[in-house]
């Protein structure tokens, strides 16, 4: 008799939630461990500020909403989330939404959005649906990254180009094309010489001194140019006047029914678009350093850090994948990197935020523009536009969708497609094999009993008995259920017994269930004796939960238990 393997206890309540800080405390922390996190985090800061600062405002807030979300966020996240490595902000990939968000509802409504988004991922943490969001395909994930892509490095052909606007900026794509093109006529050449100067040295640093804060370093050398020449182009002081120098008093944005009503669309994409980041990122830190990550508690946290960024007037929070791989490049033992790395920013703001109001926007624009380079998964793309017909539709819708409508929509969209594709496939990969007359010969009933029925047997052997063995193998499911059934409903009237062999088949739903409880039905009017072989506990109880059952279905261990039974009744009916 075959045992079941037994399954892996659940994981309780208290191991699924306990933060990794509390985690790497527990397992000892030194002054050695505290070094190496101080040092990350201070390397990590220093690549954050200006990110934040640029994703901050290529999304229409002001510059301190990117600074919040790293301090705030950053916190957070660290000290209360399932990965050991991952770093909380502002992400590139939420430009789009969080500017789309601001152009409908304003900022008080962006925060609103914000909040709920926050509250949305503290739900799907606590009923752990975080497992859930790995089921996204990569065809998906490429295609809306690369779209984001796009997005940002259209909305920052104005800062780079150093355009003067006659209408405000639309936030879709095709509608900002023309707005653009009509402005090129005011292109500042200053502006254009700082984008490309700051790219360069980007570029040159990042592939000479990799190990070099090469955007911080871009930036400064842009600044002291622009303030060194006198150019005149527009920089964070022209333009916001700067950034506080310390932190908003918390407080909730202003809350009503309506409101709720109204901003609910984008506070959905907020939290769809923040689970995906953020548990992406933590799978790229186990990746890195072979560690596992707490999905649901990440999730957790990821909400616990907006709801408390909404508070402090941050834009929304999630993982970012660019940092929390410099963070785990740095040398980071644990969380507490991620905390320092918040901490400094935050000395940044109470300390040095009159520096900021030096910074030229175009500098800003060509950070960006990196990031927009990278981001894209060039080779990725191509690589799922050559794969098959089906990862590149998948691929192709989601990123068009994701470009020209929407980025929420294009993943709905993307993730529909690629669930159908896969279900065509699977259906593919369900077989079924028929054997005729594959019945042993009465006289050697031992030999039956122990090869399980599949002894060699001669032509003649084969055609003298009225037996059909059908042999089903991969998943028997809704996607194959109208192919197989459409085989096993060939029942002669001349047959006697039929065999259906589930011995391959792993996995069973109500479809297929269904239709082999009808095709039960449709032997016993025919007459006609049936089978079903190999079939596992869990396969076998999803059968007779929809009918498939005795005395319509007789289940037996092997093909060779189900010949051996029925060639022992038909004896009996012979005496």
């Amino acid at each position: 008799m075959h045992e079941r393997a037994s399954r892996p206890a659940e994981p309780s309540f208290v191991e699924l939630f306990t933060p990794k800080l509390v985690t790497v405390l527990r397992e000892g922390y030194g002054l050695e461990q505290l070094r190496r996190d101080a040092l990350s985090g201070l390397t990590v800061a220093v690549v954050a500020l200006p990110l934040s600062l640029a994703i901050a405002i290529a999304s229409g807030l002001a510059p301190a909403q990117g600074l919040y979300a790293a301090i705030v966020g950053g916190l957070v996240v660290s000290a209360l989330g399932g990965s050991r490595f991952q770093i909380g902000g502002p992400a590139g990939a939420f430009i789009v939404l969080v500017a789309a968000a601001v152009q409908r509802h304003g900022f008080d409504g962006m925060l609103l959005a914000t909040l709920l988004a926050g509250i949305f991922l503290l739900a799907l943490g606590l009923l752990r649906l975080g497992t859930y969001v790995k089921f996204i395909p990569y065809p998906v994930t490429v295609g809306f990254t690369s779209g984001i892509a796009v997005i940002i490095a259209a909305s920052q052909v104005k800062e780079l180009l150093g355009l003067t606007l006659a209408v405000p900026e639309p936030g879709p794509f095709l509608d900002k094309l023309p707005v653009l093109w009509a402005a090129l006529p005011t292109t500042r050449p200053a502006a254009v010489a700082i984008a490309l100067l700051t790219v360069a040295v980007v570029i040159g640093v990042q592939r000479w001194r990799p190990h070099w804060p090469s955007l911080l370093i871009g930036v400064a050398v842009a600044s002291l140019l622009t303030a060194g020449l006198a150019l005149d182009i527009e920089t964070i002081g022209t333009r916001f006047g700067g950034i506080p120098s310390t932190l908003p008093v918390p407080a909730l944005p202003a809350i009503s029914l309506e409101r709720i009503q109204a901003v609910l669309p984008d506070a959905i994409a907020f939290a769809l678009l923040g689970a995906i980041e953020s548990l992406l990122s933590a799978v790229v830190a186990d990746g890195m350093t072979g560690r596992r990550h707490r999905s649901n508690c990440e999730l957790v946290a990821q909400g616990l850090a907006n709801i408390a960024g909404a508070l402090f007037r941050a834009m929304p929070v999630t993982g970012t994948i660019a940092r929390t791989a410099t963070n785990v490049r740095s040398g980071a033992h644990g969380p507490m990197a991620g905390m320092f790395h918040a901490v400094f920013v935050l000395l940044f703001i109470l300390v040095a935020a009159p520096l900021a109001a030096a910074i030229p926007l175009a500098a800003l624009g060509g950070v960006l523009a990196v990031v927009a380079w990278t981001m894209a998964e060039r080779h990725a793309f191509g690589t799922l536009l050559r794969a098959s017909p089906g990862d590149a539709v998948v691929v192709l819708a989601t990123f068009g969708l994701t470009v020209l409508r929407d980025l929420t929509e294009a993943i709905i969209v993307g993730f529909a497609l690629g669930a159908v594709i896969f279900i065509h496939r699977m259906s593919q990969s369900t077989a079924v094999e028929t054997h005729a007359g594959v019945l042993p010969p009465i006289a050697d009933d031992r030999a039956d009993s122990a090869n399980d029925g599949r002894r060699p047997y001669t032509a003649e052997e084969a055609t003298e008995r009225d037996v059909v063995v059908y042999r089903i193998t991969g998943a028997f499911f809704f996607g194959a259920a109208s192919t197989v059934g459409a085989v096993l409903d060939r029942i002669e009237a001349t047959l006697k017994a039929l065999v259906i062999d589930m011995s391959a088949v792993p996995v069973l739903d109500s479809t297929a269930a269904v239709t082999i409880a009808g095709l039960a039905r449709k032997a016993r009017r025919q007459g006609v004796k049936l089978y079903i072989s190999g079939a596992s506990p869990e396969v076998r109880h999803e059968l007779m939960l929809h009918g498939a059952r005795p005395p319509l279905v007789n289940f037996k261990r092997s093909i060779g238990n189900a010949l051996t039974a029925f060639r022992r009744r038909q004896a009996e009916k012979a005496v």
